[in-house]
C-alpha cells in the first residue's frame, strides 16, 4: 500500500474512533428518560430490537442487500464469528442497564470502558498489532490504556456516593462484565476486517445473535406472558429505548471502521471515549451528580480528563508501515485458512471494493427502509415523554455536535473508501 493512502485510511480510522465515541455515548441517555420500574431485561430487549432495526435498514438504504449477499459470498465463515459477536453483545447491554440503573451514567461508563487492555490483548496476541512499532508506539498504546483505566478506577471510587446503599458493587461488578465481554467481542470484528468484509454486511449478521440472545435471556428470566405484559405496560416508552438502540448502531457503524483502519488495539480505546460524552450526558443534561461533594466532582472529572488524555496518546499512536507489513500477515493467513479469494482480501486492507461503482438499490431495500421508518414513526406517535428532571437546552447542544461528527465523519468514510 502506498504511504500516502495508509496515512489517510489511519487517520480516517482515528476520525471514526472519536466519532464513535460521541454516539456511543449519547445511545445510553434515552435509557434515562425511562421509568425505573421496567426490568432491566425488558429494557435491554426492546434496545435490541432497536438495534436489530437500524442493522438492516442503513446497509440496505447506504450500500443494498444485493451488495451485502455478494459481500458474504466471499467469506461465508464469517457470519458465524459476526452471530457469536452478537450473542456477547446483548449480554454485554444486559449488564449496562443493571450498572446505569445501579451506579449512574457517569460512573458506569468508565468501568466498562476496561475492555481497551481486553481489546489490546487480543489484538496483539492474535492479528499481530503493534509488531514492530516501535517502542513509543508501544508506550502511546499501552501507556494510553493504563491512563484510561486509572481514570476508571478513580471514577469507581465515587460510585458508592451515588448509588442506593448496597447496589454499589453489583453495579461495579456489572458493568466490569460487560467490559470484558465488549473487549472480547472484538476478536470477530478483527478476523472479519481483516478478510476483506464490509461493516456495514458484518453488522447485518452480527444483529442476528444480539437479537436471539437477548430473546432468550429474557423469555429464560421473566416467562413469556410477564415479557409481554410488560412491554404493552411499556408502550409509552417503547419509542426512547429503540431510538437508544438505534442511535447505539451509527456510534458502533463508526466503531467498526475505526477496528477496520487502526486495528482493536487502537480503535478500541479511541471509541471509549464514549465515557466524556456520558459524563457531558449524565451530568449537564440529567443532573446526576447534583448535591455531591466537591471530592466526588474532582474524582469524577479528573478521572474523566485522565482518560482523554490517554486517548490523545493513542490516537497519535498510529501504525508504521512495518506494522502494517505484520497486519498483511494477518490477512493473509486469513485468506489462506479459509480459502478467500486473495484480491478480495486486499482490496479490504485497502478501503477499496472489489467491483468498484455506485451500489444499487433495488425495490427490497426500498421496502425494508420504509417498514423501519414506519415503526418508529407509529412508536413516536403512542410515545411521551417521561417524567425525567433533564434539561432541554443541554440537550440541544449535546446533540447538535453530535451530529456535527456524524456529517463530518460520514463526508470523510465516502470520500476516502465509498463506505468500503
Amino acid at each position: 500500500m502506498h504511504p500516502s493512502r495508509l496515512r489517510s485510511l489511519q487517520a480516517l480510522g482515528v476520525f471514526c474512533g472519536f466519532a464513535a465515541g460521541a454516539w456511543l455515548g449519547g445511545a445510553e441517555a434515552p435509557i434515562k428518560m425511562v421509568n425505573t420500574q421496567i426490568s432491566p431485561m425488558t429494557v435491554s430487549l426492546i434496545m435490541v430490537a432497536g438495534v436489530f432495526l437500524a442493522r438492516w435498514s442503513m446497509p440496505a438504504l447506504i450500500r443494498g442487500i444485493s451488495y451485502m449477499r455478494k459481500d458474504v459470498a466471499q467469506a461465508p465463515h464469517l457470519i458465524v464469528w459476526a452471530v457469536l459477536g452478537g450473542c456477547m453483545w446483548a449480554v454485554a447491554n444486559t449488564m449496562t442497564i443493571y450498572a446505569i440503573r445501579d451506579v449512574g451514567l457517569s460512573i458506569a461508563f468508565p468501568l466498562w470502558n476496561a475492555n481497551s487492555l481486553i481489546g489490546i490483548f487480543w489484538g496483539v496476541l492474535l492479528f499481530k498489532e503493534l509488531r514492530q512499532a516501535g517502542w513509543k508506539r508501544w508506550l502511546g498504546v499501552l501507556g494510553g490504556a493504563l491512563a484510561m483505566f486509572a481514570g476508571a478506577t478513580l471514577l469507581a471510587f465515587a460510585s458508592s456516593t451515588q448509588s442506593l446503599p448496597g447496589k454499589a458493587s453489583l453495579g461495579v461488578m456489572a458493568a466490569l462484565g460487560a467490559g470484558i465481554l465488549w473487549g472480547t467481542m472484538y476478536v470477530p470484528y478483527r478476523k472479519a476486517y481483516l478478510s476483506g468484509m464490509n461493516p456495514f454486511s458484518f453488522i447485518a449478521f452480527f444483529t442476528v445473535g444480539e437479537l436471539a440472545t437477548m430473546t432468550l435471556l429474557a423469555l429464560s428470566y421473566m416467562g413469556v406472558i410477564p415479557l409481554w405484559h410488560e412491554i404493552v405496560a411499556a408502550r409509552a416508552v417503547l419509542f426512547w429505548l429503540m431510538l437508544g438502540g438505534f442511535v447505539w448502531v451509527i456510534g458502533d457503524l463508526f466503531q467498526q471502521y475505526a477496528a477496520k483502519y487502526v486495528g482493536i488495539s487502537r480503535g478500541v480505546p479511541l471509541s471509549n471515549t464514549n465515557q466524556l460524552w456520558g459524563l457531558l450526558w449524565g451530568i449537564l443534561v440529567f443532573h446526576e451528580l447534583r448535591g455531591a461533594s466537591h471530592g466526588v466532582y474532582a474524582r469524577v472529572i479528573g478521572g474523566s480528563l485522565l482518560m482523554a488524555l490517554g486517548a490523545g496518546a493513542i490516537a497519535l499512536s498510529s501504525a508504521t508501515g512495518e506494522e502494517h507489513l505484520h497486519w498483511q500477515d494477518a490477512a493473509e493467513r486469513e485468506g489462506k485458512q479459509y480459502c478467500i479469494e486473495g484480491a478480495y482480501v486486499r482490496a479490504g486492507i485497502e478501503g477499496r471494493g472489489l467491483e468498484e461503482g455506485p451500489p444499487r438499490r433495488h425495490f427490497i431495500d426500498w421496502l425494508l427502509v420504509s417498514g423501519v421508518t414506519a415503526i418508529f414513526v407509529v412508536l413516536a406517535a403512542v410515545a411521551r415523554l417521561p417524567r425525567t428532571d433533564f434539561d432541554l437546552r443541554w440537550v440541544g447542544v449535546v446533540s447538535a455536535a453530535m451530529l456535527s461528527l456524524l456529517v463530518g465523519c460520514g463526508i470523510a468514510l465516502w470520500r476516502t473508501t465509498r463506505f468500503n
